[in-house]
């Protein structure tokens, strides 16, 4: 069906839009988009969408979503969260490699997309394992890997303690034009931390995660990037010695991109308060001056993405004491109006909002996303900046309910979501949409 969203805030950096424009959608692609009235004449829509006093954005692509499947789906399924990326406005989403069985075989990339596939929800693009049951000793098949679907190759949570490996590995993905993304963490420094190790760490009596353990690991990716030429993604840098080190990086002119998780954008140490299992995070959240420095890092341009790094945790491995607590948060329906919520105290410009969740994260796993760019496929959603609301766990369609967010007040919400140019979540008034006659 030809589709013509009317009315709404349209922005977009890709196409330069910022401001009231109609969006024409169909054969499940960006037709035209144009002032209001300059829609081409030969576009016959049959249905209209009312989107006056929204923003039209292009669908979030979110570079780290825990989709649980398969192998634990009973902390949360497939359909269940992919329902919650459309609630979020989460089109293109990618999913870690460290599920179970791991993703190292081409045969469970098939699987999943599958059955991403058969939901018809959001896009999955998943990570391959880089070495194989992510056990950093023998090296996946990445070619094999890459043509079942894989975007990239990553170690999730598992780091490699032997630099020969991962230098091995490294210049396999370099022959390939393929991305490593890791984590930075050195497991020897970080080992049994479950906080930041600062001061407050220490008064709760909580073991440390030092900032080094980040910051050390990095100097050793940048040294084998300069030996290898291999381009990497650096996932969920967390402390403003790690901001420096990408930046200077980037300086350098190595093939290097970051990203930041949503919530260390918002949150400091002192938001585990006293023992708040759901601020239980990997990495952990650190200092406000490491908080301050990822907001400067968004916005100069050092930090290339902020994802949600959506972890569904049970009951069972959540409401424990902190130390013994599962780490991870869900985060895919808060990603935007958590982000929002940065750019309005930050005035930051909406353009480069849209950069770090749309056309950014795109760009990084090479994928048709993040832009209304006319020939694009039509993926986007409608967002409400005006309403008001509360996370809680009623208010969350994820089976994960666990976030250090949990009874904060939240303004702006997402109130419908188009994949490939059809209607997949909405609760928009049916006053706005309007069904014309064929």
């Amino acid at each position: 069906m030809r589709v013509l969203i009317s009315g709404g805030r349209v922005i977009d950096p890709s196409i330069g839009a910022d401001g009231v424009m109609d969006v024409a959608v169909a054969a499940g692609r960006v037709v035209a988009v144009a002032a209001p009235g300059d829609i081409p004449a030969d576009f016959a829509a049959g249905r209209v969408i009312d989107a006056s006093g929204m923003w039209v954005l292009p669908g979030l692509v979110d570079l780290s979503a825990r989709l649980r499947e398969p192998g634990y789906e009973y902390r949360a399924t497939l359909e269940s969260e992919m329902e919650a990326a459309m609630a979020g406005g989460v089109t293109s989403l990618v999913c870690p490699p460290d599920t179970d069985p791991v993703l190292d075989e081409p045969g469970l990339i098939e699987m999943l997309k599958f059955k991403a596939r058969q939901l018809n929800l959001a896009k999955v693009y998943p990570l391959g394992a880089l070495t194989t049951g992510l056990k950093g000793e023998t090296l996946t098949e990445m070619a094999e890997l890459n043509e079942a679907g894989c975007v990239g190759f990553g170690q999730a949570e598992k780091p490699i303690g032997d630099l020969r490996v991962l230098l091995q590995a490294m210049k396999y993905a370099r022959n390939f034009n393929f991305t490593v993304f890791l984590r930075p963490n050195e497991p020897n420094l970080s080992r049994g931390g479950v906080a930041h190790a600062g001061a407050y760490a220490s008064r709760m009596g909580l073991s440390g995660v030092p900032v080094m353990a980040e910051t050390i690991a990095m100097e050793a990716y940048f040294e084998l990037i300069r030996n290898t030429g291999t381009a990497m993604h650096i996932c969920r840098v967390s402390s403003a010695k790690g901001v420096e080190l990408v930046r200077q990086a980037k300086k350098e002119g190595l093939p290097v991109t970051c990203d930041v998780s949503v919530h260390h954008v918002h949150l400091t140490d002192m938001d585990i308060g006293f023992f708040d299992p759901n601020a239980h995070l990997v990495p952990p959240l650190r200092e406000q001056r490491d908080r301050d420095a990822i907001r400067a890092g968004l916005l100069d341009g050092t930090i290339d993405a902020i994802c949600s790094d959506h972890t569904p945790v049970d009951d069972d491995a959540k409401l424990l004491p902190f130390a013994e607590s599962e780490a991870g948060a869900t985060g895919l329906e808060l990603l935007l109006t958590l982000t929002v919520k940065w750019m309005r105290e930050q005035q930051v410009p909406a353009s480069r909002m849209v950069e770090l969740l749309c056309s950014g994260p795109a760009n990084i796993i090479k994928v048709q996303a993040g832009s209304l760019r006319p020939g694009m496929p039509a993926d986007l959603c409608l967002f409400n900046p005006d309403v008001d609301w509360v996370v809680g766990p009623n208010s969350l369609i994820s089976q994960g309910k666990h976030t250090p967010f949990n009874g904060f007040p939240m303004q702006g919400k997402v109130q419908l979501t188009m994949v490939n140019g059809n209607q997949s979540y909405s609760t928009l008034e049916k006053e706005r949409i309007q069904v014309l006659a064929a």
